[in-house]
């Protein structure tokens, strides 16, 4: 579970201003809104990647507020992140990047870290592709490693920033279907960020939307379908009814 309390993230300007939000747990939660509305801070924030400048965030019940780096780390152990942009490491094979959670944060016997590269793998639908480099790899193909990485810890909470960005729809869908396939599985807490607010919401339980730095929307998905404020009704259905 996720709670995020009374937060505010300023870069000269604020970007965040006094959100509150609630993930609860064994569900996905779409965060919805304009580009630069503040999204990606949020999510960072939420990781414990970014200090605000007010409010706390709790995961599982723990304040980030009040954590050091080491403690930070410690929370972060129950945490999946896929990043936008993929984050893979060019000088790493597949299997090394999705084994690089396992090895920086845990203890493992070598056997049963490949042995959870080799079931991510085959999870996402890339068997054999342990020594794969990423830059021969298709942007569809370097998402999915990106959530076997995401996944190969077994988080109870996985953040992903828009993981379906740049991809076709048949793709997309895809990965979609895969990250609610996880999710059932794990009965995990996924926060997800996604501009295709059409193919987030086949798969989401609840939609959290952000503008300009507020939370303007938070509910289920079919709240969200139906809500009769101008500016979800624009976004969610895409309607032209003023400038966002």
């Amino acid at each position: 579970m996720i709670r995020v309390q009374d937060l505010s993230v300023s870069f000269r300007s604020p970007v965040l201003d006094g959100v509150n939000l609630h993930a609860p747990p064994a569900s996905i939660l779409a965060l919805v809104g304009p580009g630069a509305s503040g999204k990606s801070v949020l999510l960072k924030s939420v990781a414990g990647l970014l200090r605000p400048d007010r409010g706390d965030v709790f995961v599982d019940g723990v304040s980030l507020a009040d954590k050091d780096e080491p403690g930070l780390a410690e929370v972060r152990k129950g945490i999946g992140m896929l990043f936008q942009n993929y984050a893979l490491f060019d000088y790493l094979t597949v299997g090394e990047n999705i084994a690089f959670p396992l090895r920086r944060l845990f203890d493992l016997p070598e056997e049963e870290v490949q042995a959870r590269v080799s079931e991510r793998l085959a999870r996402v639908s890339l068997p054999g592709f342990e020594h794969r480099i990423p830059r021969s790899l298709s942007g569809g193909q370097k998402k999915r490693v990106g959530i076997a990485r995401a996944t190969v810890a077994r988080a109870p909470i996985l953040l992903y920033d828009d993981p379906t960005a740049g991809l076709d729809p048949v793709t997309s869908q895809k990965i979609y279907d895969l990250i609610k396939g996880e999710q059932r599985e794990q009965r995990g807490c996924v926060v997800m960020i996604s501009s295709d607010v059409a193919g987030v919401l086949t798969i989401a339980d609840r939609v959290a939307m952000l503008h300009r730095g507020k939370l303007v929307f938070e509910g289920s998905a079919d709240e969200a379908k139906t809500s009769v404020d101008p500016l979800v009704r624009q976004f969610i259905h895409g309607l032209v009814e003023g400038p966002l």
